[in-house]
């Protein structure tokens, strides 16, 4: 069988922690998609590997972040990528489409890109027969997500979303306990990054996306995922303004946005459930901690509480200034005994572990379509419900109403 190659659509912090010139000022200084293929090519899971940005002027110093703080850091990790487009293109936004031609049928790329580009590039990556990892949101529109499980069926290929949440230790703990406490009833989440962020994500926050789709598509997912008995009806949503303008995002870039969700028990509607997701990338820049993350969940025989921000690890600095909480959970940066780089333990890991598992499973016909939508993993089909709650969320601050959403022999729209 031949080995796994794999592309790398988008180039910014999560794929190599390069931003604006230089190494990114957040909790991924050097990227997690980047590295952890690296690291999955030391471990012989993939090949060879590439990378495609709208800008080829950048990836010379792309190449030099990378050496110096992986490959330096990590016992000469080989870095080495082809990359798209040329070092001489200062700007194309359609160079994916030739760096996806250098593939071939049975290879993959991993989406890192704006939230509007998720849906043009993975349809054109399908219908070429390349599996496709996409970030989340997998696509803003209901519609399109359809369309995308459409295609990736026709043509045979896997396509996964990359909620890492529902690998986080805690979170996958909770959802099975969650079985055994009977019927839903309540859930409440919080979900926010500091307002420095803004700096990163000014060229597209409150234009192309919205902090919903960005952060409460984590928590929406986990919820999902939880309670595979009941389904979304309506969505009423809220958000508030002021802060993220004054540091120079679009007129009307909401700082806070809350979805009010109801849900009810599939064949038995006199069950349902009340769900608030709020997420804000408007929190204070000394909070200590880059996330803060928690979540409620009330059953009827039954509860659960997790707070992923502050995890009983914190660190006290005289240059930082102040009480910091990490999180190694996700991403472990220190290297093992040998120098080599320790984090396949991370849930940030995993989660793409997880999709390079499955596309060589299925390139060697040791599974199914179908049986890794039964294993509950973040395929297309497995999140359609949290596509139709964002897009249902996002119409209903756009319209100021709520939003009905209908599902009939697993067809969804909204009303």
């Amino acid at each position: 069988m031949a080995p796994l190659n794999v592309l790398m659509v988008g180039t910014g912090e999560y794929t190599t922690g390069f931003v604006g010139g230089g190494m990114s000022g957040s909790d991924k200084k050097i990227g997690v998609v980047g590295l952890t293929m690296f690291d999955l090519r030391r471990r012989g899971k993939v090949d060879k590997l590439s990378m495609v940005g709208t800008s080829g002027s950048k990836f010379p110093a792309i190449r030099q972040h990378l050496q110096k703080n992986i490959s330096s850091v990590y016992n000469n990790l080989d870095v080495s990528f082809d990359s798209f487009p040329s070092n001489s293109t200062s700007h194309d936004p359609s160079s994916y489409q030739a760096a996806i031609n250098a593939l071939s049928p049975g290879d993959a790329i991993t989406i890192f890109t704006p939230d509007t580009t998720h849906f043009p590039i993975a349809l054109y990556a399908i219908q070429r027969r390349i599996h496709v990892l996409i970030t989340k949101p997998a696509v803003k529109l209901l519609s399109h997500h359809q369309h995308l499980l459409t295609e990736a069926r026709k043509y045979d290929v896997f396509v996964f979303i990359e909620h890492h949440k529902r690998f986080d230790p805690a979170y996958s703990d909770a959802r099975e306990r969650a079985k055994e406490l009977g019927d839903f009833n309540y859930f409440y989440s919080y979900m926010s990054q500091p307002k420095s962020q803004l700096e990163t994500f000014r060229a597209w926050a409150g234009r192309d996306s919205d902090i919903s789709y960005y952060l409460n598509s984590h928590h929406v997912d986990v919820c999902e995922s939880m309670v595979p008995n009941y389904r979304p009806i309506r969505v009423t949503a809220s958000g508030s303004r002021g802060t993220a303008e004054s540091l120079g995002c679009a007129k009307g870039t909401e700082d806070t946005i809350t979805l009010l969700v109801g849900w009810e028990k599939r064949g038995d509607p006199s069950k349902v459930a009340t769900v608030v997701y709020t997420a804000s990338w408007t929190a204070p820049q000394r909070a200590g901690v880059h996330s803060n993350q928690y979540f409620h969940y009330l059953a009827s025989q039954g509860e659960i509480r997790i707070d992923q921000a502050k995890r009983g690890y914190d660190v006290a600095a005289d240059p930082a200034g102040q009480l910091v909480w990490y999180n190694p959970f996700y991403m472990q940066y220190a290297p093992d005994e040998e120098g080599n780089f320790n984090g396949q333990t991370g849930y940030g890991y995993i989660s793409f572990e997880k999709f390079v598992d499955a596309v060589n499973a299925l390139k060697e016909k040791r599974t199914t379509l179908d049986e890794l939508d039964r294993r509950g993993l973040p395929t297309l089909r497995n999140t359609i419900a949290t596509t139709a709650m964002l897009e249902a969320g996002r119409r209903s601050l756009d319209e100021e109403r709520t939003i009905t959403i209908e599902e009939e022999n697993g067809v969804w729209q909204l009303i």
